[in-house]
């Protein structure tokens, strides 16, 4: 499924992985949200510093009751293999989500986690750093998209998540830089006075130029 994206449904591929066979659909359907991350491959620098970097954050995704699940475009026994090199340079946080084996890059493929530029020794294209954030539905949520070359940062992932969580929760949508704790800003789709009711916490409206009252900033939990 070339070129998928937010709102498109996640493909219901079965794959083989480190916990042995797995059907996404399946899957998915277990949290609110799932983590679908790809990587160019196995015994590589970057990714063993990511796939470490994600070990060491599970109980943060575990907590807002999100799930994992790798790709590498390598077969299981050099997954296993690669598992006990990433849990010695993160300090021992054990991989304990799986990690799906692609060694024909059949999936990645599927999944539009093919990096356009980048070819191995072979001349074969590679995996690039995709992250799909998936919800209950099967539906993509949020993606993010670097080159082989760009190793991804955790907070921003927890971060987004976060934003994900309250604006399904909310008729809210967070502001530029937004961090947990500071004000959202209310959904232009709410009138003041349905405002009123869904936030009695109250909020508080931002004075502009145009005097149009569209900014309205309040705190949700």
């Amino acid at each position: 499924m070339p070129g998928l994206t937010i709102g498109d449904t996640l493909p219901d591929l079965e794959v083989e992985t480190t916990h042995g066979k797995i059907r996404l659909h399946d899957y998915v359907h277990k949290s609110d949200f799932t983590i679908i991350f790809s990587h160019p491959g196995d015994f590589t620098p970057v990714c063993t510093t990511e796939l470490g970097m994600m070990a060491a954050y599970a109980d943060k995704f575990s907590e807002r009751g999100v799930q994992l699940l790798g790709f590498s475009a390598d077969d299981v026994d050099s997954h296993n293999q690669w598992i006990k090199d990433i849990e010695a340079h993160n300090g021992g946080h054990k991989v304990t989500y799986p990690i799906a084996a692609d060694p024909h890059r059949h999936f990645i493929k599927q999944l539009n986690m093919v990096d356009p530029d980048e070819k191995d020794s072979s001349g074969n294209q590679v995996p690039s750093r995709a992250l799909h954030i998936v919800g209950r539905d099967k539906k993509i949520k949020l993606s993010f998209l670097y080159p082989a070359t760009t190793g991804r940062n955790m907070d921003e992932v927890l971060r987004v998540l976060d934003s994900l969580q309250r604006a399904s929760q909310h008729k809210i949508a967070t502001p530029a830089n937004w961090k947990p704790g500071e004000p959202v800003v209310i959904s232009p789709s709410v009138s003041n006075e349905e405002a009123k009711q869904m936030f009695p916490q109250g909020y508080n409206t931002a004075h502009l130029p145009s005097q149009k009252d569209y900014l309205r900033f309040t705190n949700v939990h």
